[in-house]
């Protein structure tokens, strides 16, 4: 079978901070609808919808109070399924957030279990009557904006377990009617045309921190039967694990029976030191450093994860290189471990370096996965709290609002950025879709190319001796068809000499980048320039 996530190009898509499609300020699925020929014209083909349930806002919907519906401020159900499928029609599936590790404490489950300590719903949850120490590295998730992983709760009279925010208590995965809600939320999901889940915390799920050997069998056992039973109803569902671990402990999850994707924090934390410092030999390191996935899996890459551009794959020198390069004031960092900023503000909006971090991105072997106006260049605002920062409405044109909603700036829960660098009045689609230079244009092109050269992802991996540190160049592809990418991370020229089979190539065509260079008598020569990039295909 073939699995259509090895060649997929994603979008991350907040409903709420896309398009607003009645007016009311907020953005909604009739929004969302509208703009679906902008992501196919985008090179699109899986669209990632970040969570959309009932939930008290509290944490951008990570605090979800109903499995099964649709929050009514993004619009009904109608409008999602309509949304469902026209996006299939224009040949985009749709996947979205399975966010089982924790639910609200706002959620029905946690409310009766709270009230009455014989409810059926107790056991959702873990409780304590005094907590245990908490180990060295096992607390908060967000450290500063929380102090313990333990809460008391006063009504039950009773501790009960999170590791991220108070106001979301972890459900106990060891609890057989656990497991059945989940695969109820599945199959209901499914049967309306989801393709897919990101697993929200997928390494979190199970939580014994004075057994960590327990804790990960467990939680392998627990993605094998959600990854059993999913593939078992409907077989090209694809999973795809949050889990940021170091490369010897990802392995043990791409065994082809629990993830079919897995987010790579690894070679982010690698490509953003190699951004920083700029220098190419950090990627190489990461790549050479990952496991292989299974033949039905694939890694989902990315530049800069959609809240927060955690660092903690780095050692400690690395972390203050990058943070140093990227964020160099303490509000633009966050939880002592990462970034709170969007990629364009941290590469000073240089357009050419942009598009050089970007090429590298559609580079790498696995899928690439963008984030909602990362194609443009969007800005962030630092003056919102935590994650808040990155997470401003789709800028869209220069006109009101920034083309995100006809309605009173008044009525916008969260206002548009409008002036600046990276204010809508700079950066918007209509604008981007009008210069062929723009960043926008560039990422079209590099969708297009992925499609056009499936052994991106599929095919094995060479490097090239370049002769410098800040040149990365590598292949793809045992065939004759094989396609070899060069970039230029640094801002100044580089000469390159490098030893290629010349033979192979016949008579190259230069798919994405501009200038001379000559291949000749088992040699390649060129000039790169200042974040210069090329991609060379054998004629």
């Amino acid at each position: 079978m073939a699995h259509w996530w090895k060649d997929a190009v994603f979008y991350a898509v907040d409903v709420g901070r896309f398009h607003d499609g009645n007016g009311d300020g907020i953005g909604d699925f009739p929004g969302l609808r509208q703009k679906l020929p902008y992501l196919c014209d985008l090179g699109v083909t899986c669209i990632w919808l970040q969570p959309f349930y009932p939930s008290t806002h509290r944490d951008n919907g990570y605090d979800v109070t109903d499995y099964f519906s649709v929050d009514p401020s993004l619009g009904s159900f109608d409008d999602l399924i309509a949304t469902i499928r026209a996006a299939g029609e224009l040949g985009m599936r749709v996947i979205t957030d399975l966010v089982v590790q924790h639910t609200s404490d706002a959620h029905p489950w946690f409310r009766s279990a709270r009230h009455d300590e014989q409810s059926p719903f107790r056991d959702y949850y873990i409780w304590a009557d005094h907590p245990p120490p908490t180990p060295p590295g096992r607390g908060p998730m967000f450290p500063g904006a929380e102090k313990a992983v333990w809460t008391h709760c006063e009504i039950a009279g009773a501790y009960y377990h999170h590791r991220f925010y108070h106001f979301q208590p972890g459900l106990n995965h060891q609890n057989p009617a656990v497991r059945d809600e989940i695969e109820r939320i599945i199959d209901f999901w499914c049967s309306f045309g989801i393709s897919g889940f990101r697993i929200d915390a997928a390494s979190h799920l199970i939580e014994r921190p004075l057994d960590r050997h327990k804790e990960v069998d467990e939680t392998h056992a627990t993605l094998r039967h959600i990854y059993a039973h999913t593939t078992g109803r409907k077989p090209d569902t694809v999973l795809m694990g949050e889990v940021d671990e170091e490369p010897g402990e990802l392995a043990s999850y791409f065994d082809g029976e629990q993830l079919n994707m897995m987010f790579n924090f690894y070679l982010d934390n690698y490509l953003l030191l190699a951004l920083a410092r700029e220098d190419g030999r950090p990627v190489h390191h990461a790549l050479s450093a990952l496991p292989q996935p299974p033949a039905n899996g694939q890694w989902a890459n990315f530049l800069r994860n959609h809240d927060e551009a955690d660092l903690e794959r780095l050692e400690a020198g690395e972390m203050a290189d990058v943070l140093d390069a990227f964020a160099p004031e303490e509000t633009m960092r966050i939880y002592d471990r990462g970034i709170r900023r969007r990629l364009a503000p941290m590469l000073g909006g240089d357009r050419d370096r942009l598009k050089m971090a970007y090429s590298l991105l559609f580079s790498m072997p696995g899928c690439p996965v963008i984030t909602y106006g990362e194609e443009l260049g969007m800005g962030d605002d630092l003056d919102l709290p935590e994650r808040e920062s990155v997470r401003l409405p789709m800028q869209w044109t220069a006109g009101r609002n920034g083309g995100f909603s006809e309605a009173p700036i008044s009525k916008l829960p969260l206002k548009p950025v409008a002036g600046g660098a990276f204010g809508y009045r700079a950066v918007n689609a209509r604008a981007a879709e009008k210069d062929e230079k723009s960043l926008l244009n560039h990422i079209r092109k590099l969708s297009a190319l992925r499609l056009r050269f499936p052994e991106i992802g599929a095919e094995r991996l060479e490097f090239f001796d370049t002769g410098h540190d800040a040149v990365l160049a590598h292949r793809f592809g045992a065939s004759q068809s094989g396609i070899m990418m060069i970039h230029n991370l640094s801002g100044k020229t580089a000469a390159i000499d490098l030893a290629l089979d010349t033979a192979r190539y016949g008579h190259p065509d230069v798919v994405l980048g501009e200038g001379r260079f000559d291949l000749a008598e088992g040699r390649l020569a060129m000039e790169l320039e200042p974040y210069g990039l090329r991609w060379i295909a054998a004629g």
